[in-house]
């Protein structure tokens, strides 16, 4: 257990950064001015330096927790080993938040390395909001769940994503994590309207967002965006994080990038600009109190 030394568990409602492998001695060294940082827990759930280094990064940022291996859409239900394993995990490092995605992964005991799409129908959210279930109460608190981005869709999907969302939050008391760079990615995929699909969200329930870049394709003639996390957060998408910010208020915001991974202050201040946005839209809704 972390002695006295360790921040408050809670993270703040700055922007914060994913905290990959080439970065972990600099943020030692140097004690970069990063408000809090995320990890996967995949990643620290066995003994060794990675997760010694985890521990002392922990007495001075306020951590999150993203998972991307319980599967919460497995009709099989969660893994109660990895389960117990993450289990472990929050109560060593005293996360801020915890999240996983709408998707599912595991299959008769196989992992598939990816977050594969749900069928957005009533089986399947009585199957997600069992497994979230299980999850809050192994692990004693509340949880954020994500919206996936998409690439396909089912022909016997009955429910909008953000109405599935909202109705899982409502049934299970898990909050929400607004991956904006996903909403981006589907509704261009499919031809939705991102900011339409923001307002559909419960507001109140939004604990966490995502910033994150994708790349542009062309799949049959059809443009394609792929969220891939290499590369800086497009403009549109940062367009988007403001109507996020008016509609959500300033919340906890994370920039991803796990691929091409670039500098720290290059991410730094991808930050920077997030922060500016939320210090703006604060300031905004400050004066129209006032007025």
């Amino acid at each position: 257990m972390i002695a006295a030394q360790r921040v408050s568990a809670a993270v703040p409602a700055r922007a914060g950064l994913g905290l990959r492998g080439p970065h972990v001695a600099e943020i030692i060294a140097t004690r970069a001015a990063v408000a809090w940082l995320e990890v996967h827990p995949e990643n620290y759930m066995s003994e060794g330096p990675g997760l010694a280094a985890l521990e002392r990064i922990r007495r001075d940022y306020p951590l999150s927790l993203h998972g991307v291996g319980l599967s919460l859409g497995s009709a099989e239900g969660i893994d109660p080993a990895h389960l117990a394993r993450l289990g472990r995990l929050v109560g060593r490092l005293e996360p801020g938040l915890v999240s996983e995605h709408l998707s599912w992964s595991v299959s008769g005991g196989i992992y598939l390395n990816d977050l594969l799409p749900l069928p957005l129908d009533e089986e399947a959210l009585e199957t997600v909001a069992r497994n979230v279930e299980t999850m809050q109460e192994a692990l004693g608190r509340r949880i954020l769940v994500e919206n996936p981005s998409a690439y396909v869709r089912f022909r016997h999907s009955t429910i909008p994503e953000p109405e599935f969302l909202e109705e899982l939050a409502r049934r299970t008391g898990c909050g929400l994590l607004c991956d904006v760079n996903n909403v981006y990615v589907s509704c261009v995929n499919f031809g939705g309207d991102p900011q339409a699909y923001l307002d559909a969200l419960p507001a109140a329930e939004i604990g966490e967002i995502h910033l994150a870049g994708h790349f542009r394709t062309a799949r049959q003639g059809r443009l394609l965006l792929i969220d891939d996390h290499g590369c800086r957060v497009s403009e549109p998408v940062w367009a988007l994080y403001e109507h996020a910010l008016e509609r959500f208020g300033a919340v906890p915001t994370l920039i991803e990038w796990d691929r091409e991974i670039p500098a720290l202050d290059v991410l730094m201040r991808e930050a920077a600009r997030a922060d500016a946005l939320m210090r703006r839209a604060s300031e905004g809704v400050g004066r129209a109190r006032v007025a």
